[in-house]
């Protein structure tokens, strides 16, 4: 079937995929893009620098159907910098990210379309289905939730419930409400100028999401309605090095800037900039004493109390565990 060129009066959603090393799945995530129902989508693949085939496959994708455009970027500049360029040539009146790796159910897009046309919601996402890697025909009772929430109906997102949902809680699984992929609208974007911070390369939809929220972004949650992330073991999501954490925490010492912020979504941004500091400044330590750089070692502990109290709990824990290794006894594990 011959499929006409999108136009900007013709296309519901544009779908950003930044791809990196995909040429193993990008099929896969193309394929079911353009298999959604009920609407009309385009497809912007951005190939921020492959070194496999995945500009050529995005290219051959975009030849055989015009519903695909395939960008390429001359240096690997990482997902928000990708992202960002497909905002820039997007088409339609919303747009939703996919990750290369992943997939959507072919009527997800057009529930989540339904319910931005009956809210009036700037923002709307599903809970993700977590599907292992090899195991896509998994059934959804079978399946695992990233959230659990809400069971049933749609529940209406402050910027206060947003950051909570991105905080260890040891009550709890930590929810990663960062990780939802929603659709946006372009109109709302736009008249805020926003877009993904160039600069980060881990917690870019978390901060584009906050600030949305903290501009009057209204942010709807709804059931699973077909985002499918593939879990694999071989995920760097949780490896990170110093310069990424940093721009992860200049990130909410950004927000807390803003006037006019609600004083308990104040509250929880605080609590989350002093948990990604934690993080931060344990793997900025680790850095410098590898680089055998004492002032900025020294530097690490330049911050609030509770975050000096966390290195020094992490430096005695390093120590048990080596002393433990070095005479042969059982050793601690490490937090």
């Amino acid at each position: 079937m011959t499929q006409d060129i999108p136009t900007a009066e013709s296309v519901d959603v544009t779908v950003l995929i930044a791809a990196w090393q995909a040429e193993n799945t990008l099929q896969r995530a193309v394929d079911s893009v353009l298999a959604q129902r009920g609407c009309t989508v385009e497809v912007i693949v951005v190939d921020d620098a492959s070194l496999d085939g995945t500009r050529a496959l995005a290219e051959r994708l975009a030849s055989a159907d015009p519903r695909v455009r395939a960008v390429s970027q001359p240096v690997n500049g990482g997902p928000s910098v990708a992202r960002n360029r497909g905002l820039e040539l997007a088409k339609g009146r919303y747009a939703a990210v996919l990750d290369s790796d992943d997939y959507l159910e072919p009527d997800r897009l057009r529930q989540l379309l339904d319910h931005a046309a009956k809210t009036g919601a700037e923002l709307v996402a599903d809970d993700m289905w977590k599907v292992p890697d090899g195991a896509e025909d998994l059934p959804e009772a079978q399946r695992d939730r990233l959230l659990g929430l809400p069971e049933t109906g749609a529940k209406t997102i402050s910027l206060e419930d947003f950051v909570i949902g991105n905080l260890l809680d040891p009550e709890r699984p930590r929810s990663e409400m960062g990780f939802l992929k929603p659709l946006m609208s372009m109109s709302f974007l736009r008249k805020h100028k926003l877009k993904y911070d160039p600069k980060m390369r881990l917690g870019e939809d978390y901060a584009l999401y906050a600030e949305a929220l903290a501009h009057g972004a209204r942010f709807e949650l709804l059931p699973p309605a077909g985002y499918c992330a593939v879990v694999r073991e071989t995920s760097l999501s949780g490896s990170h090095d110093a310069a990424a954490l940093g721009a992860f925490v200049a990130a909410d010492t950004r927000l807390l800037t803003r006037r006019g912020l609600p004083d308990m979504a104040r509250v929880a941004i605080q609590r989350h900039r002093i948990e990604s500091m934690k993080r931060w400044s344990w793997v900025r330590l680790i850095e410098a004493v590898k680089a055998r750089d004492p002032i900025e070692a020294a530097k690490c502990f330049m911050v609030p109390p509770s975050v000096a109290k966390h290195l020094c709990a992490e430096l005695a824990q390093q120590v048990r565990i080596r002393s433990a290794r070095k005479f042969g006894l059982t050793e601690v594990n490490s937090s």
